[in-house]
C-alpha cells in the first residue's frame, strides 16, 4: 500500500524518522506521498522525499499562504518546472481553501485558481485541502475543469457532495476519521460508494485515529483504514488493499 498523504518532513518526525519508515514497511505500507504546503518547507520537504526515496507533490497549503502571491506562485512555478521530469513528482498540492482561516480568503483563493492552473498546463493531478467550501471548490474544479482530476484530502462529506467531485474526475482521501463511529456521514458515504472513488492517506502527523495510544499519527496506521473499510463493505481486507492501491496507481500514475 501506498499512503497517499502524510507529512514526514514535519518537524514531529525529527526524533524517529527512520524508525517511523521502518515500522510503516514492516506492516506492509512501502512508499508515501509527501505533499507540499509552502516555500519554506519545500527544501526540507525535498530533502526527505530524496533520503526515502519517496513520492511527493508541491504546492501551497491554505494555511501557509505568502503575502506576495505573485511571488510565492513565481516560485512554485520554477520549482514545478525543474522537477517535472522527477519520476517521484506526481501532483501539485496540498492546495485548496479552508474556511477557518477566513482572513486569508482573497488569497486562498488566488493561490488555488493559481495552482488550478499550473496542474493543467503541467498535466498533473492536484491534491486539495478543502474545509467549509466544498461549494468553492467545486466551483473552480468546475472552472478548470482539470484532465487528470486529483483527490479530495482528509473528505468527510456526504454521498451527494462526493458525487459532484467524483463526476469532476476526483477520487477521496480516506483517513483516520473513519476510525470514530460519531463520523456518520462519512461511514455512510464509504459503505455505499463503489470502492474504486476511494484512496487511502493518514495525513500524518496529524488526524490521529481515536483508537491509537499515540497522539501522533504516523503511516503504519494505514492498515487499520483497510480493515475498517472491509468491515462497512462487507468485503475481505485483501481485496480493499489491492482495489484501492490500483486507484492510488491510476492516479499518480505510479
Amino acid at each position: 500500500m501506498i499512503d497517499t498523504h502524510a507529512h514526514l518532513d514535519f518537524a514531529e518526525f525529527d526524533v524517529d524518522r527512520d524508525a517511523v519508515v521502518q515500522r510503516m514497511r514492516s506492516v506492509g505500507v512501502n512508499n508515501l506521498i509527501i505533499p507540499g504546503v509552502s516555500p519554506q518547507h519545500w527544501h526540507k520537504q525535498l530533502a526527505v522525499a530524496e533520503q526515502y526515496q519517496t513520492y511527493f507533490a508541491l504546492g501551497i497549503h491554505p494555511w501557509f499562504c505568502p503575502e506576495d502571491v505573485d511571488a510565492a506562485i513565481l516560485a512554485l512555478t520554477s520549482k514545478v518546472a525543474a522537477l517535472l521530469e522527477c519520476p517521484r513528482f506526481v501532483a501539485i498540492g496540498e492546495c485548496g481553501l479552508d474556511k477557518l482561516y477566513s482572513s486569508t480568503w482573497p488569497q486562498q483563493l488566488a493561490f488555488f485558481e493559481a495552482q488550478l492552473t499550473l496542474a493543467k498546463s503541467v498535466n498533473l493531478p492536484v491534491i486539495i485541502h478543502s474545509v467549509k467550501a466544498h461549494p468553492e471548490v467545486l466551483a473552480c474544479l468546475k472552472k478548470y475543469q482539470l484532465p487528470r482530476g486529483g483527490v479530495i484530502h482528509a473528505f468527510s462529506g456526504s454521498v451527494e457532495i462526493a458525487q459532484e467531485y467524483i463526476k469532476l474526475g476526483f477520487k477521496l482521501g480516506i483517513g483516520g476519521l473513519i476510525m470514530n463511529p460519531n463520523a456518520k456521514k462519512l461511514l455512510k458515504t464509504v459503505t455505499e460508494l463503489p470502492l474504486e472513488h476511494l484512496i487511502l492517506e493518514t495525513d500524518s502527523p496529524a488526524m490521529t485515529p481515536i483508537n491509537v495510544a499515540e497522539k501522533r499519527n504516523q503511516p503504519a496506521n494505514l492498515v487499520l483504514f483497510i480493515d475498517k473499510i472491509a468491515a462497512l463493505q462487507k468485503k475481505s481486507s485483501v481485496l480493499i488493499s489491492e482495489h484501492l492501491m490500483s486507484n492510488v496507481a491510476q492516479l499518480f500514475d505510479l
